[in-house]
């Protein structure tokens, strides 16, 4: 009887020890993989809960998180927050995580062979969490180190465990037998402790954000002594699809560098201020602002990084101190009476540094310390106890968040954050107007079609806005009722479009007579310029 090959059993058997060879090294590498991630699993949770007894911001994935925002180019910065917007910091997490469990992958897959080595290579992934924790703006110091340290050693004692090669066991390579009882054991006991470190040291770690929160709660705002003049009836028209004139405070932009919320409590927070020029320096306790003349307006903030059209910008109730009584109570005086200091530098308990003109705090405009934000306390994302806003600035250079420290100084002796990343020294906020409604792409009805959005120009004023349809001529929209100059304004335009694809673009002129350019720029150095446009189909 003829056999092929197929059929040949002298051949089968040929083949089985490859076969068993192949198997054996599929099985060694999935085991590394596997030790691997579980290593960098422990690695973090061990990283986690030591951080609880340091403080959170030390944790490895914020520090390197951290690292990355302070060395990563603005453009790229800007790109994120554009593609990403509030959700760009958990999108850095994830991709630290991956890059961090991969790195995990390949220590596994080299401990086959070079046990030590990866083991080394662990502990190489502590120090540089390590450095980047003690590097960091807001470093505590020294401990800071210990976090990413502790579990780098958790991480690499694990690793070297599950890779120890069982003496004289014959099928070890297959992972059978006692080897694959012991690895099993040993892995699923990491498992479990490491599940536990990570789950406690989440929860030590919460508790201070819970503390603050707490703290948050128990604030009663006093009433404003000076109240913010009442909204005019006709400055929020009921059109679908504008936007309201104030912003609720969930939709309110956040725009910042902080991978952790600081969580902050009142009875902890303090305010220094000093520096050049100032004959009195004062450090201030929360309950000391609280205490003091209040002042209540609705002010507009726009980011920097907002594109033309784009979403960072909206109108909320502020309630706080006028920063301009704090300084003079400082003994501070502006440039133009003779001052020695031209720029403030605010410090974030974050480590973050903005630094806004002298002369604009103390020009008259309402420039605070702002305690409430649409008549509670500032939430914790906001800055909470204490933020900085400037009316007319970008947020960049005055909208300090969570601020303890006020330093008088000048531009020629210090840069700030964003100054050493190619940012503008000075930016007033550009006057711009965005179409709200009909959205891009949108297909209305042939007929009447409202138009309609907001416009902004603060501490300027809004004065005029127009639409034009395709190439044709500029119509003047109807502006709403102007609450300030600090504030949007809203606007409408009621079109009767004809069948047909059609783009709408809209120009804000201010009332200093300056209308916003056709010229489109980025948002670096001092923000967008340009005129909002949206195309739509009629039919």
């Amino acid at each position: 009887m003829f056999f092929g090959r197929r059929g040949n059993p002298a051949a089968r058997r040929r083949r089985r020890p490859g076969v068993r060879i192949h198997r054996a090294t599929v099985v060694r590498s999935a085991r590394a993989a596997s030790s691997g991630l579980l290593s960098g699993y422990a690695a973090l949770a061990v990283a986690e809960l030591a951080s609880a007894a340091v403080r959170p911001e030390a944790g490895p994935v914020t520090a390197v998180g951290g690292a990355a925002v302070d060395r990563t180019p603005a453009a790229l910065k800007d790109w994120a927050i554009r593609h990403f917007g509030a959700d760009d910091k958990l999108v850095l997490r994830l991709g630290i995580l991956a890059v961090l469990m991969l790195t995990a992958v390949a220590l596994g897959l080299l401990a086959l062979r070079h046990r030590r080595s990866a083991s080394l290579g662990v502990l190489l992934l502590g120090v540089v969490g390590g450095a980047a924790a003690v590097t960091r703006p807001d470093s505590g110091g020294p401990a800071d180190v210990l976090p990413s340290l502790v579990g780098a050693l958790a991480g690499a004692a694990l690793l070297s465990a599950l890779s120890g090669r069982p003496a004289g066991a014959a099928g070890a390579g297959t992972g059978a037998g006692p080897d694959r009882r012991r690895f099993l054991l040993t892995a699923g006991g990491a498992a479990v402790a490491a599940t536990a470190a990570g789950t406690l040291g989440r929860l030590l770690n919460s508790s201070r954000g819970r503390d603050a929160a707490a703290s948050r709660a128990a604030v009663r705002l006093p009433a404003p002594a000076s109240r913010a003049p009442a909204v005019p009836r006709g400055a929020s028209p009921r059109i679908p699809g504008i936007s309201p004139f104030t912003t609720p405070t969930a939709d309110f932009y956040r725009v910042d560098t902080a991978l952790v919320v600081p969580a902050v409590t009142t009875d902890g927070w303090r305010l220094r201020v000093h520096g050049k020029g100032v004959t009195r320096p004062r450090t201030y306790t929360y309950a000391d602002l609280l205490g003091r003349r209040l002042i209540e307006r609705d002010i507009t903030l726009t980011c920097v990084s907002n594109e033309i059209g784009g979403p960072y910008v909206g109108t909320a109730r502020w309630l706080g101190l006028p920063l301009a009584d704090l300084l003079r109570e400082a003994g501070v005086r502006p440039p133009s009476k003779g001052g020695p200091a031209d720029q403030l530098v605010a410090r974030s308990v974050d480590g973050m540094t903005l630094g806004t003109p002298v002369e604009a705090v103390m020009d008259g405009r309402d420039a605070m310390l702002a305690l409430g934000m649409n008549g509670e306390p500032l939430p914790l994302a906001h800055g909470f106890p204490v933020r900085m806003l400037v009316p007319g600035l970008y947020g960049y250079v005055s909208g300090c968040k969570w601020i303890e420290d006020i330093e008088l100084t000048t531009f020629a002796a210090y840069d700030p954050y964003w100054v050493r990343r190619k940012w503008a020294r000075e930016a007033p906020v550009k006057t711009q107007a965005r179409i709200d409604t009909p959205k891009p792409f949108a297909r209305p009805a042939p007929g009447a079609v409202m138009v309609a959005g907001v416009a902004w120009a603060q501490h300027r004023g809004v004065d005029r806005v127009e639409v034009r349809v395709d190439d044709g001529p500029w119509e003047p929209a109807d502006l709403a009722a102007e609450a300030t100059a600090d504030t949007w304004r809203q606007w409408s335009y009621r079109w009767q479009a004809a069948p047909g694809g059609h783009t709408l673009t809209v120009r804000a002129t201010d009332r200093s007579g300056t209308t916003q350019t056709e010229e489109r720029t980025p948002t670096i150095p001092d923000g967008a310029s340009g005129r909002h446009s949206v195309v739509v189909s009629v039919g």
